[in-house]
């Protein structure tokens, strides 16, 4: 999956408007333009289209915490050069305030049944022995589970709101 693909995933989930995406980056002192945004969530054929690099969508992450979670004291958030799908799965996690028992119920709602233990091995270090890499088709999974939650196919409800903590 590309970031791309994970942007337009999550702005649709969470119903986010051009100025929220821009919000977001705000959380981190990055400063987008509504242009980036519309352009990193065209689909891949449209000319205008352009690709959001880690970096960026790191940032975009780390916002969401922030919006989410609460700003912490000391410094900002540092947006990491390269993304993996484990570091995207552990941000989404922290993002939306999930345990580990809330992560296995999104993705068997979705189709995927892990085994806790499999789910750890996400959570690892890279040079852990029992670190395992998160596919593309658990992240897919995971992001179908959360729009499942946080948006169901029901239209007739109102729009998302994150729960005051």
């Amino acid at each position: 999956m590309t970031n791309n693909d994970i942007l337009r995933r999550l702005r649709y989930t969470f119903d986010f408007s051009d100025a929220k995406m821009i919000s977001l980056f705000k959380h981190v002192d990055c400063t987008v333009t509504r242009e980036q945004v519309s352009n990193w969530l065209k689909k891949d054929d449209d000319e205008q289209y352009a690709g959001c690099n880690d970096s960026t969508f790191s940032n975009f992450l780390n916002g969401l915490i922030i919006e989410r979670r609460g700003r912490q004291d000391g410094p900002l958030p540092e947006a990491e050069k390269k993304l993996t799908n484990n570091i995207i799965l552990r941000k989404l996690k922290i993002a939306l305030d999930l345990k580990n028992e809330d992560l296995l119920t999104l993705l068997s709602q979705a189709g995927l049944s892990i085994s806790k233990h499999e789910l750890s091995a996400f959570f690892r270090r890279a040079d852990h022995k029992h670190y395992r890499q998160c596919k593309d088709q658990v992240l897919r999974n995971f992001l179908q589970g959360i729009q499942q939650k946080y948006r169901p196919s029901n239209e007739a409800e109102e729009p998302f709101e994150w729960p005051q903590s």
